[in-house]
């Protein structure tokens, strides 16, 4: 479906050396056409951001943002929220212009108000790409650089799947740490850890569901998680069935637990 939409030639007539995007369906609100993200706002310097999560305080937020922030809310999406939490917090700099410190301070702030999963990229107009990722690293977020096609200096890139960065000639590839702000400007990249958790607590259907096998997600490639997947569910078989066990083939449903049942089949000896 990308491939249709961003054809080659409405790529090249893309104009810019940064841009966000988003082609995952939203897990919150509807999934009307206005909901599409990333989602932008004008104020304060323009912003846009993509949000691959889901804020278990969207309520409470909402509530803020209309009573004490006065800002206005379009939409059913708490990606929208995460954005006008962020845009108020640097709106509270009264800046012309503002810098990396700013920006660490409003997303600092941003730890503190938002609560659940979020891995975000977003794109301050003039200024630079920033990606983090929420204190218990629920959702992922890799980060690469790659020699500039046009020879001189590097490019950069965010992803939710280190394989998109593989496929684009990308090195260097790291996971964005739980807590982490990485912001990329046009002079330099500065990161920072401003939330360290005691407890990191990975979303599992990441590795079970969500992620493509050739990806690798903290470390851990997926690939091998799904077989030790299948050699953990094997042993749970025969603990629980033993030698009543009644099984004549396993068959992978739906197609992202092959690599698990391949394994399975394979510790229990059936086709």
């Amino acid at each position: 479906m990308v491939r249709d939409v961003f054809t080659p030639q409405r790529l090249m007539a893309l104009t810019g050396n940064m841009g966000v995007a988003h082609v995952r369906y939203p897990t919150a609100g509807t999934p009307a056409d206005s909901e599409a993200q990333p989602f932008y706002v004008n104020s304060p310097y323009g912003i846009v951001m993509g949000h691959n999560g889901n804020l278990t305080n969207d309520s409470e937020l909402r509530h803020f943002l209309d009573y004490d922030a006065h800002r206005h809310i379009n939409t059913d999406s708490d990606s929208e929220l995460l954005l006008n939490i962020f845009a108020n917090n640097l709106q509270k700099t009264g800046k012309f212009r503002i810098n990396e410190q700013d920006i660490f301070t409003a997303i600092q702030g941003l730890y503190r108000e938002c609560q659940g999963a979020y891995a975000a990229t977003a794109m301050l107009a003039g200024f630079g790409i920033i990606g983090f990722r929420d204190p218990h690293g629920i959702r992922p977020l890799v980060f690469g650089r790659r020699k500039s096609l046009k020879g001189e200096g590097y490019d950069y890139m965010f992803a939710s799947e280190s394989v998109v960065l593989d496929a684009l000639d990308f090195t260097d590839i790291e996971d964005v740490q739980p807590g982490e702000v990485i912001i990329v400007s046009k002079y330099a990249v500065t990161r920072r850890r401003l939330v360290v958790e005691e407890q990191i607590t990975p979303c599992v259907f990441e590795y079970v569901y969500f992620a493509r096998p050739d990806s690798t997600i903290d470390g851990i490639p997926v690939y091998n998680a799904r077989l030790d997947m299948g050699v953990k569910l094997a042993r749970k078989v025969k603990q629980v069935m033993g030698d009543a066990m009644d099984i004549d083939v396993v068959i992978p449903v739906p197609d992202t637990s092959r690599a698990a049942a391949l394994q399975l089949s394979h510790e229990l000896g059936l086709p």
